[in-house]
């Protein structure tokens, strides 16, 4: 199967990128800001990431060094790089297998900085990880505390350009994931006034690594099951368009822009909706099933000529689901017409790093108590962050197929 052209007709409903239009109108700029720059991509083997190399290679930056703590990730980057027809790689192009918050790293930064573009992938991006303290504070260890430790390196030692990537989750967060991201927003805002920050808040990427469709291939392949809530509608952008995205506003956006995707409402689609187009495309018709239990066990009977597939699909009951995504919220000065499919809130430089400082010591004094149930956690994210309105229901993804 051609999973781009079923990405293209099935789930975004478009074969020409949605950004198409912008990166001819602003080719001039883009070339000007990367061709012989020096570019580091931290979280470059994730999804995101890796789309954003492949998106600014055509524009031959003399140096790119790619960090990440997956290691095998940035083994298959380098190889699907050099593998591609015409693809342009830069003679001075290194990876690094390590965490962008430790010593190593700043290491690193020092002595191959500064760099003229940065741009930070790296994150927890899932709603399941936020079960319990552990997961939680690892979380905000990722997404807050380690970006303001990156952000603090890069005023000593500033590129032109720095990007890192947010979610539609952190307008009006329902989740400790977007409750995360909106503090790391806060964070850039405060740092803007000092440093070209900008990011850029996400649709769902089509197939991206980690992700339930992601996820209904390695089932197929596994002769397992497909299950997926039928009542969640998310918008969706292809890998391609997540890249594009990212180097638009990682280079043309002003201090303190989030910049987001213009999408239509009728693109907003069910994992369900995804899962039964994929599975005829495939050649199978959809098997309804009652509960995970009967669609396991059709699952472990199925022949090799069978031409149905199990799936269960269910309503969503697990904490930190929104029915439906949101870009910004009222109170943010939005703009829609300086890109043909780009939005833009325009966020304000508020230099206010001490307050970043005092809020990560409120969040290292809440982790050092030995009892700290998850409850406690939200209530302290939410005086941090006002707009956070937790969904708790007492269930987690991971109690689900």
């Amino acid at each position: 199967m051609n999973l781009e052209a079923f990405i293209a007709d099935h789930v975004v409903g478009r074969r020409e990128s949605l950004f198409a239009a912008d990166l001819a109108a602003h080719d001039a700029e883009l070339r000007a800001a990367i061709e012989g720059a020096s570019v580091l991509v931290i979280g470059g083997a994730g999804t995101i990431g890796s789309s954003f190399i492949r998106a600014l290679l055509p524009y031959r930056p003399a140096r790119l060094v790619v960090v990440d703590l997956n290691e095998n990730g940035l083994t298959e980057l380098t190889r699907d790089l050099r593998s591609t027809d015409h693809q342009f790689v830069p003679d001075d192009y290194k990876t690094y297998p390590i965490s962008f918050g430790g010593p190593v790293f700043e290491r690193m930064l020092r002595a191959e900085g500064p760099f003229d573009i940065v741009a930070h992938f790296a994150a927890h991006k899932h709603v399941r990880s936020e079960k319990d303290r552990y997961s939680i504070e690892a979380m905000l260890e990722n997404n807050v505390m380690s970006t303001v430790a990156l952000l603090d390196l890069m005023r000593e030692l500033p590129p032109k350009h720095f990007f890192c990537v947010s979610t539609d989750k952190a307008a009006n967060p329902a989740n400790v994931m977007g409750a995360s991201k909106k503090l790391m927003e806060e964070a850039v805002l405060a740092y803007a006034a000092e440093l070209p920050a900008v990011t850029a808040r996400f649709a769902n990427v089509a197939f991206s690594n980690g992700s339930l469709p992601a996820g209904f291939l390695e089932r197929i392949a596994k002769n397992q099951p497909l299950s997926a809530p039928h009542d969640v509608r998310r918008y969706f952008v292809s890998p391609l368009e997540s890249g594009q995205l990212c180097l638009l506003a990682c280079v043309l956006g002003a201090p303190a822009d989030i910049f987001f995707p213009q999408l239509d409402e009728p693109r907003m689609l069910t994992f369900a909706t995804i899962a039964d187009a994929l599975l005829r495309e495939l050649g199978y018709e959809p098997d309804p099933c009652a509960t995970e239990d009967e669609a396991r066990a059709k699952a472990a009977a199925r022949k090799p000529d069978d031409t149905t597939w199990p799936v269960y699909y269910f309503a969503s009951e697990t904490s930190g689901e929104k029915p439906f995504e949101e870009f910004y919220t009222v109170e943010e000065d939005v703009d829609l017409d300086s890109f043909a499919a780009l939005g833009i809130v325009r966020g304000r430089a508020s230099n206010d790093v001490a307050g970043i400082r005092a809020t990560l010591d409120d969040l290292r004094a809440l982790f050092a108590r030995p009892d700290l149930p998850k409850e406690a956690i939200v209530d302290v994210l939410a005086t941090l962050v006002p707009t956070f309105h937790h969904v708790e229901t007492g269930k987690s993804l991971d109690q689900k197929m």
